[in-house]
């Protein structure tokens, strides 16, 4: 599994998703992840101006695909006041998961996209997350809703 407690956020304090996407991107630098912090918030900016990743439901899924990705990684953050994603339907973002992917990775993250958006779908795991208190509740949620 990508995700690790040291991937998770639980407390998101972000003014703006530029803001939320800087500090979830800084977590993936600390665990030595990126070549180029600068260069990867780039890449995810520049995806956010051509559609938003915010899904709706209070979801959003930023990503980046970019050399100044050493390996493929996923940050999870949880914003408890909620921020401004301009999300499809209209609401702030809680729940925020951080992809990068290097640059050479055909179509892996599509993959990942894809698992991602199948677990999303399935209202007992969305809920368990936005219920979840400690990095252990979520990591459990990843394996109990494992096969959705």
């Amino acid at each position: 599994m990508l995700l690790n407690d040291e991937m998770i956020c639980m407390d998101l304090d972000a003014k703006s998703k530029e803001d939320a996407i800087r500090q979830l991107a800084m977590i993936a630098a600390d665990a030595g992840k990126l070549v180029s912090i600068e260069e990867y918030i780039e890449s995810v900016l520049a995806r956010e101006r051509t559609y938003t990743t915010g899904v709706g439901n209070g979801i959003a899924i930023p990503h980046g695909k970019s050399k100044a990705v050493r390996e493929t990684f996923i940050v999870f953050g949880k914003s408890g006041k909620g921020v401004e994603w301009e999300a499809l339907d209209g609401k702030p973002v809680h729940l925020i998961f951080l992809l990068g992917v290097p640059e050479a990775a055909d179509n892996e993250h599509l993959r990942i996209l894809s698992q991602i958006s199948r677990k999303l779908m399935n209202e007992n795991f969305v809920e368990h997350l936005k219920k979840s208190k400690s990095k252990e509740e979520v990591l459990q949620a990843f394996k109990d809703f494992n096969g959705s």
